[in-house]
């Protein structure tokens, strides 16, 4: 079996929770087929002789009447229903595409569910792996990190040895350590780790843990949610992230916790994203994208999940563009980091999305460096573009020169802004407010964002301007609460759900984040940050919060919807589509933002 299959394996739930011996032992016993597109795995009631695992392409599922149940991506295991009930195929599976499968002999799985409780527990807890894809409510997705966690992880200090290492792992049946110097992570040692990096170089067993162990390792807040973890390691094939809470550690979570389909689907799409080799090869990833938003919304996920899973598709191909333009071009001269604006900043992406980005440049930067950065970036928005993330109209980008500056540059543009609020000013900060770090130093843009959010708050006249400008797009009311629609054009008798839906709750955010310093960008997390600071009072935040979930909801249904139907995502949305209790509902949800736009220019919104 060759290393590629064995490093597929190694990264993939729950088969990954597996020792790496009983890992080789696997290896040994399953079977690579490489099918050609349209050949049928099993036809319904077919005896089974095991079930399989996708390695690459794609596999249709069909019922007993010829329906298309789900559609299997690289990582699904599918077959085991029918198995596991009474041996015989449960559906039709067929392939779409030039397709390679591992096939787990019968004997072997029933093996694997006996002698290994992970296993055990991922099969009686999925059911059957087709309904995982076609959108069964995944809890993973929602899922805060503090609630799926290993709470008080085993630690030890970076002067333990490798051998007392290895037993504290052994005696206490985990798979990693995480390294402290007092109350500070200072690094993760795994058993990889100790196998590749100890036992492989054949070094002393009193070789302290420091000399194998990741230093410095990626974090995440019990806030976060199962994806965010997912992600990362889909991204990195990490094993293990530790989550540390004000800079205390907390918990962590491995791939082993990991064992709900939903966020998978999406994690398909972020692993070959993270490797691929060009910007042609991640436009046909990101084609797939309005499938798995269909997928999302059918799931019954909230609409804030369903926009972070998109918007993590777009955070790593934006890296991975970054480190396509780093290959190209050679290492930078001085560090940068590459920060997104609009709805990818706030990660509220929909499947209508252009680019909105800009880029930090260190001071240290000489001039003669700058053509660097040019091409740079020129690299990085044209695969964005190739990608479906088009050009940004408005040219907010880091192409546009006034947008690629060294970081002494941006503190000015936020001081003038601050200073001298003119429409223009007004408009920028809107947009400049809303920025967060995808590749590069992100501490480059920390303390900017510190200074300009208290040099903001203290500033009267800045914040009169900004709450007037947070009022400027209207909702969709008329005199009587019957909505205006668009009149004439393309979209006539639509609701402009982006413009006058969403985007007038976004501002509101926005505001509240700037009078309270709150550094959160998502607009949900502002708004719920914001009642927490005591800014909007609970019943007016709570109000706010259903109302935004209702307009933002029926937006993405809209969005799903179409593309059923073949069409175009967009954001305009015809009321008459709607049932009498929908329009209803969607009126009092627009009232609610007009009440809070109106209280926030009278100075008494935020407590309203």
């Amino acid at each position: 079996m060759n290393t590629v299959a064995a490093t597929f394996l190694a990264n993939l739930h729950p088969y990954s929770a597996l020792s790496e011996a009983a890992q080789d032992d696997m290896l040994a016993h399953v079977r690579l087929m490489d099918l050609a597109a349209g050949e049928t795995v099993y036809k319904l009631g077919e005896p089974l002789t095991g079930i399989y695992v996708i390695v690459s392409g794609t596999v249709a599922i069909t019922d007993i009447n010829n329906v298309q149940v789900s559609r299997l991506e690289t990582g699904n295991t599918f077959g085991e229903r029918g198995f596991l009930k009474d041996g015989s195929a449960a559906t039709t599976a067929k392939t779409e595409d030039p397709t390679r499968l591992m096939c787990i002999p019968g004997a072997y799985f029933s093996q694997l569910l006996d002698q290994h409780p992970p296993i055990k527990r991922f099969f009686n807890r999925s059911g059957q792996a087709e309904d995982r894809v076609q959108g069964h409510k995944s809890d993973l997705a929602t899922m805060r990190i503090a609630d799926l966690m290993a709470s008080d992880p085993i630690t030890c200090s970076g002067s333990t040895t490798i051998l007392e290492a290895a037993q504290m792992m052994r005696d206490n049946r985990i798979s990693s350590l995480c390294v402290m110097e007092g109350d500070a992570l200072t690094g993760i040692v795994t058993v990889r780790d100790l196998t590749n990096k100890a036992l492989a170089e054949a070094l002393p067993s009193d070789t302290p843990v420091s000399q194998v162990m990741t230093a410095g390792p990626k974090t995440l807040p019990p806030t976060a949610i199962g994806s965010d973890v997912l992600h990362l390691m889909m991204e990195h094939a990490w094993g293990h992230l530790p989550i540390v809470d004000a800079g205390r550690l907390v918990g962590i979570v491995t791939q082993t916790d990991l064992t709900r389909h939903q966020a998978a689907t999406s994690a398909g799409v972020i692993a070959a994203a993270a490797h691929a080799e060009n910007a042609q090869d991640l436009a046909r990833i990101t084609a797939r994208i309005p499938r798995l938003l269909v997928h999302l919304v059918a799931s019954g996920n909230r609409h804030d999940i369903v926009t972070r899973l998109i918007t993590d598709v777009a955070d790593v191909v934006t890296r991975r563009l970054l480190a396509l333009a780093e290959a190209k071009f050679g290492p930078p001269p001085v560090p940068y980091v590459w920060l997104a604006c609009g709805s990818q900043g706030r990660q509220e992406q929909t499947g209508v999305s252009d680019q909105d980005n800009c880029l930090m440049i260190d001071d240290s930067v000489d001039a003669s460096d700058l053509g660097y950065f040019e091409d740079f970036a020129t690299f990085v928005s044209d695969g964005l573009h190739a990608c479906g993330y088009v050009y940004c109209p408005g040219d907010m980008m880091a192409t546009n020169p006034r947008w690629r500056q060294p970081v002494a540059v941006w503190r000015d543009y936020f001081k003038s802004w601050i200073a001298s609020p003119s429409k223009e000013a007004q408009m920028l900060a809107s947009v400049m407010f809303d920025l967060r770090p995808i590749g590069g130093r992100a501490e480059l843009f920390e303390g900017v964002q510190t200074e300009t959010l208290a040099a903001a708050s203290k500033n009267s006249i800045f914040t009169s301007h900004m709450a007037s400008n947070a009022t400027t797009h209207g909702t969709p009311l008329g005199l009587l609460r019957g909505f205006v629609t668009i009149r004439s054009g393309e979209h006539r008798n639509t609701i402009d759900m982006k413009h006058n839906g969403v985007v007038p709750v976004v501002d509101l955010g926005r505001m509240y984040a700037l009078q309270g310093k709150l550094q959160v960008v998502n607009t949900r997390a502002r708004l719920e940050a914001a009642m927490s600071a005591g800014i909007v009072s609970p019943g007016g935040g709570r109000d706010l919060l259903d109302a935004y979930d209702l307009i933002a909801q029926s937006r993405l249904e809209h969005q799903a919807k179409s593309i059923k139907a073949g069409a175009a995502p967009d954001n305009f949305l015809p009321p008459a589509a709607l049932s009498d209790f929908e329009r209803s509902h969607l009126r009092d949800a627009f009232v609610v933002v007009k009440t809070m736009q109106a209280a926030l220019m009278q100075g008494r919104g935020v407590l309203g």
